[in-house]
């Protein structure tokens, strides 16, 4: 018995000396004047980096006020009268905004489903590949449709779908009626999916890529010796190891998911129609900048934020019961 329990008043006396040392750098943490200047070069690398979002995320935030004015651009915050909730009640009697609405949660659901995984398929393929000159090759090409602008993208897929397009008059040429697949109402959902899949899901290889690079080796190795193979190796030690990147991008993209693409939609809005194109972001645009209601295209505004941010406080808690870091404790 005596034998017995000198290893365990060892492990206990070793505890507390592991507590004690993880307590004591905490007791003896340098003040803050110290630590500034300890850090000062890493501190100002980061400032414009902090100016950024300073200066164009947090200072505009206080434009959010005009949802609450009767705003006019010549009276300005101060002279323009207040009205309360009354562009939010406006907002919800207007027909427009709820197809704005549905329209781009349709959007948003196919692009979860359809685009998220995207990169990760393809950083697993890439993955797979032996070659390391050939893996370099196909990441070079894949990440180049990232750095095009959207007029570039949609002028391209427009010379091959439109109804003048390359892929048109081939199949007109053998026998098939396809018509304007650009201005079909009834694709459009899909078709602006596809182009956000060709257009960047090489870039959002890099971070999964990175995540997989990650995994050790050695996991493989006992995996290989125990007989998995490709795919099992795949499903039950790359997946699992980049599992806590994979829920941390899908928390972000939850917190963004109302956000489909201004820019690519207001571009191609005109050949469809407003009915199948019209977005929360292309309603607050021509609502407000074009006809001049300022008050009830930022409640829409401020109304899209507030859901984006419950959905990232719903997305991490539920990621915090599956036993998963979330982006934040």
């Amino acid at each position: 018995m005596r034998l017995l329990s000198r290893p365990l008043q060892t492990a206990g006396s070793e505890r507390e000396v592991t507590v004690a040392q993880s307590a004591a750098p905490r007791a003896s943490r340098p003040p803050l004047r110290v630590r500034f200047r300890r850090d000062r070069t890493l501190l100002f690398l980061c400032l414009p980096g902090v100016l950024y979002f300073v200066l164009f995320c947090y200072i505009p935030l206080a434009g959010n006020i005009v949802a609450f004015q009767d705003y006019a651009p010549f009276l300005g915050f101060s002279g323009s009268p207040w009205t309360g909730m009354t562009n939010f009640v406006q907002l919800m009697q207007q027909a427009d905004f709820w197809s704005a609405v549905v329209n781009t949660l349709e959007i948003a659901a196919i692009q979860l489903v359809l685009y998220f995984p995207a990169p990760i398929a393809l950083a697993l393929l890439l993955n797979s590949l032996v070659s390391e000159r050939v893996k370099k090759s196909i990441q070079t090409v894949v990440y180049l449709p990232h750095f095009l602008s959207w007029v570039v993208v949609v002028a391209m897929f427009q010379q091959v779908l439109g109804g003048a397009g390359t892929l048109t008059g081939f199949l007109e040429n053998h026998g098939l009626q396809t018509g304007n697949i650009m201005a079909d109402p009834s694709l459009f959902k899909l078709l602006i999916t596809s182009q956000s899949i060709w257009k960047d899901t090489g870039w959002g290889t890099i971070i999964f890529l990175a995540s997989i690079a990650s995994v050790p080796t050695d996991l493989y190795e006992s995996a290989a010796m125990d007989g998995a193979g490709p795919w099992r190796r795949i499903w039950h030690v790359t997946l699992p190891g980049i599992r806590p990147v994979i829920i941390m991008l899908l928390i972000m993209r939850l917190g963004d998911v109302l956000t489909v693409g201004f820019e690519q939609i207001i571009l191609q809005r005109d050949a469809v129609g407003a009915d199948a194109s019209e977005v929360i972001d292309t309603y607050v645009y021509y609502h407000g900048v074009i006809n001049g209601d300022w008050g009830m295209s930022t409640a829409a505004g401020l109304m899209k934020g507030i859901i984006g941010f419950a959905l990232i406080l719903s997305a991490n808690k539920l990621a915090h019961r599956f036993g998963e870091s979330g982006i934040y404790r």
